[in-house]
């Protein structure tokens, strides 16, 4: 357990001294938040009521999708999973501690948000704070393991940033944040569904636990755990 929250410790400083985690988990996030958030308030003061959310869905699933996947691929994409291998150390252990520390950072930011909204956007604050918390905690997981099965999938550099964006700019549009989803196609809609900040952000929004959202991101993150199982097991063969 201590060789584990060493593990943990280490990604922790080591993500604190990159400047691309910097950007995409605190940065552009928390700019985003502070332009959009005068732009959405102003346009239809009923924003209020959601900015927090919609602002903490952006900014997770930038950190999640965008932030978190080079750093796997960085890991098991060079030959540190040799060194794992040679020393006895899990191959596991980098994703966990990857995970961990990049979970950690995103709520950090989140709180951010939640405690600046309300004094310089007048924005409203969530019902039930262990529900909202609970709830941002869940979708925060379901961002990360989608964005690990990215870092562990795609090695190179300009692919994986290629199809991070991908994932990345639907994810958002589509989620109902910037407008009401309702506004969109049937089909739009159904493919946004597809996506995590779709369901977090209903889920954040509602103030409590949604079943009707629950299930589809218990659905997204066990196949994303899934997936990284099989490319870890892939990963330790070829090592």
């Amino acid at each position: 357990m201590s060789a584990f929250l060493y593990g943990v410790a280490l990604q922790w400083k080591l993500d604190i001294r990159s400047r691309a985690l910097l950007i995409t988990c605190y940065v552009v996030p928390l700019l985003f938040f502070a332009v959009m958030g005068g732009i959405f308030t102003s346009i239809n003061p009923q924003a209020k009521d959601t900015l927090i959310q919609s602002m903490t869905v952006m900014g997770v699933s930038m950190g999640a999708l965008i932030g978190l996947p080079p750093t796997l691929s960085e890991i098991y994409g060079s030959d540190m999973k040799k060194v794992y291998r040679a020393n006895g150390v899990p191959l596991y252990l980098g994703l966990v501690s990857v995970f961990l520390s990049a979970f950690i950072h995103l709520l950090l930011m989140s709180a951010i948000i939640y405690v600046i909204a309300p004094v310089a956007f007048d924005a409203a604050l969530p019902v039930s704070l262990p529900a909202y918390f609970g709830s941002l905690a869940l979708f925060t997981a379901v961002s990360l393991s989608i964005g690990c099965v990215l870092g562990l999938m795609v090695k190179r550099p300009a692919k994986l940033t290629m199809i991070s964006q991908i994932i990345f700019l639907p994810s958002i549009m589509l989620s109902g944040i910037m407008f009401s989803a309702d506004l969109l196609p049937r089909f739009l809609q159904v493919i946004g569904k597809l996506f995590p900040a779709a369901w977090g952000y209903d889920l954040m929004a509602k103030g409590g636990f949604s079943l009707g959202s629950l299930w589809p991101l218990a659905a997204i993150l066990a196949v994303a755990v899934f997936l990284c199982g099989l490319m870890l097991h892939k990963l330790k063969s070829e090592a």
